[in-house]
């Protein structure tokens, strides 16, 4: 077996110099820094561990928390031979030495932890060829991923391993690594307290990022205690997590789109400074900005929608940087205005009406009849004109004639749709004054 493939934790180990992050790479589980949420005696891991009854898993999470550590660590708790490979340099005919190699070890008593990163980049048929070594027992398969595996991954991989979710490290952990690194490194860091919380920050909750910015900062040896200025200076601050396609632009348009239903306009603000830092095209969020107008604040503030067109608007005629203030003015009115989806509510209600109801025609007496022979069957017989009724409202009955009059839209006491709410009681009164169904 190529050492491509093959990563047994026996292996000799490559002389030389070594990174931080492999030199401190953990020997035992209980040396994981964060992922208690796995990790602890009662959470998943934990307690599969201690019953001996590990099963397939699939590992989803950003980049520097401990995907791949946590997988070696597996195969040495279980005892199997682990192995891994990467799904981006990986094709059929690797895969297939790859599980010939499993079967031989299986028929000498030995089982293969199979390690498998971006897992998410083999295709259908890829991953559908692990499924008979996974039933059979060949290998107890663990995949790791950034990418969310309800989306990525086959339904039928899914059902046979079990997702667990790595969360990006704290500032406590990323403390905590840091000061692991200086126990090996027998020197604190050269820097002072603000210089130490801005190097944290700067690794954006991912461990072996951590460790690089670590390695840069001691290579510099000048003795010099440096301040935040100093190391900003020296060090540029690492790029956001954000993939314009993938998880990253939903949460985050999520997260904008919550906070602005939820009256928040500061978070609100944040998350679409967050999305634009990213690099987020500004007309995707004046799309989603409008959608938000009318499916959160609706009739409550009709001046909402023209907000976030002219916005957009004004976006399109000053483009970046200036017109994206424009956006950011129309993301804190949205916000700051009345709440009402009692139009989305009525509209998605209204759809799911015409849909049981199928095909059936308007009452007679509201069809038009340009020709006689319309006439002289009915069409538009006994229509009321509103305008000549009383109070320009004759109160007739718009439904199918076999349907029960629907009631769609219920307006909120909030914004202008109290006063809407008041014409549609008005309407009300008099439709029961008159007594129409």
């Amino acid at each position: 077996m190529s050492d491509l493939f093959d990563s047994s934790t026996d292996a000799p180990k490559a002389s030389g110099p070594r990174p931080l992050a492999d030199r401190l790479r953990p020997q035992t589980l209980a040396e994981v820094i964060g992922q208690e949420q796995v990790l602890g005696p009662d959470a998943p891991l934990g307690a599969m561990l201690k019953a001996d009854t590990l099963s397939s898993l699939v590992l989803w999470g950003p980049p520097g928390v401990g995907k791949t550590t946590i997988a070696r660590l597996l195969a040495d708790e279980t005892d199997l031979h682990f192995v891994q490979i990467s799904a981006i340099f990986t094709g059929v005919p690797d895969l297939r030495k790859v599980f010939d190699a499993a079967k031989l070890r299986r028929a000498n008593g030995k089982g293969t932890l199979l390690f498998v990163d971006e897992v998410h980049r083999f295709n259908k048929a890829q991953q559908d060829s692990f499924l008979p070594h996974m039933e059979d027992g060949t290998i107890l398969l663990v995949g790791a991923t950034t990418e969310n595996p309800s989306f990525e991954l086959n339904a039928a991989v899914l059902s046979r391993a079990q997702v667990l979710i790595l969360e990006r490290l704290s500032l406590a952990d990323l403390e905590r690594l840091a000061q692991r690194a200086e126990q090996e490194l027998g020197a604190k860091l050269p820097l002072d307290g603000e210089a130490r919380d801005t190097l944290l920050e700067m690794a954006d909750g991912d461990g072996r990022a951590l460790l690089n910015l670590i390695e840069q900062v001691t290579a510099w040896g000048d003795g010099k205690v440096m301040s935040r200025a100093d190391l900003g200076k020296r060090l540029m601050k690492r790029a956001a997590k954000y993939d314009k396609s993938g998880d990253e632009h939903y949460n985050l348009i999520s997260a904008l789109h919550k906070s602005v239903r939820g009256s928040d306009p500061d978070a609100a603000l944040y998350w679409f400074a967050r999305m634009l830092e990213g690099g987020e095209d500004p007309r995707y969020l004046a799309r989603r900005i409008t959608r938000m107008a009318v499916e959160d604040i609706g009739l409550a503030d009709p001046q909402a929608q023209s907000v976030c067109l002219q916005g957009w608007e004004t976006y399109e005629r000053l483009g970046s940087p200036e017109g994206e203030l424009a956006l950011a003015q129309a993301v804190t009115y949205l916000a700051l205005a009345p709440k009402s989806n009692a139009a989305y509510v009525a509209y998605k209600a209204a759809r799911k009406g015409a849909k049981q109801t199928g095909s059936e025609p308007p009452p007679m007496h509201i069809l038009n009849a340009p020709t006689s022979m319309m006439k002289e069957h009915g069409f538009g017989a006994g229509y009321d004109y509103d305008h000549d009724a009383e109070d320009a409202f004759s109160g007739q009955n718009y439904f199918p004639e076999t349907m029960k009059r629907g009631v769609y839209y219920t307006p909120v006491d909030r914004g202008f749709e109290r006063e809407l709410k008041k014409r549609v009681a008005y309407f009300a009164g008099l439709r029961d004054k008159r007594g129409t169904p």
